[in-house]
């Protein structure tokens, strides 16, 4: 199986927080790291936050001080704490192995360039 089940969005106002969660399936999660993504409309998917299975984190610029990642190796889940919040961070927020991998095989098939469903997040002025 294959899953990766993103929540937590929601509307804003700015200077507000949320948090996202995602749930994975292991044949994603115990790649070397995870990450959370972002596309807002009219624009590429972005990788904002990732983090190593160590605990090792890296931020876009954008969001370094505000946004914080991180992961419970014991229920395969990633976490994503926004505070601050801006209109500019109003997107579909997806979370997926950094970088993503292109094949996965599980149950007897291969799935390509998996992604979840995503959760909207947006911040109003």
């Amino acid at each position: 199986q294959v899953q990766l089940v993103e929540s937590g969005g929601g509307l804003v106002q700015a200077g507000e927080s949320l948090r996202l969660s995602c749930v994975c399936s292991g044949n994603i999660f115990n790649t070397n790291a995870m990450g959370w993504y972002r596309q807002a409309p009219g624009k590429q998917r972005e990788l904002v936050a990732s983090i190593t299975r160590g605990g090792s984190t890296n931020y876009t610029d954008s969001v370094k001080g505000r946004f914080t990642i991180s992961r419970s190796n014991a229920d395969n889940t990633v976490y994503l704490q926004m505070n601050s919040l801006k209109p500019e961070d109003t997107a579909v927020y997806y979370c997926n192995a950094a970088p993503p991998i292109p094949r996965i095989y599980s149950g007897g098939r291969y799935y390509y360039n998996y992604w979840g469903q995503g959760t909207q997040v947006t911040v109003s002025s």
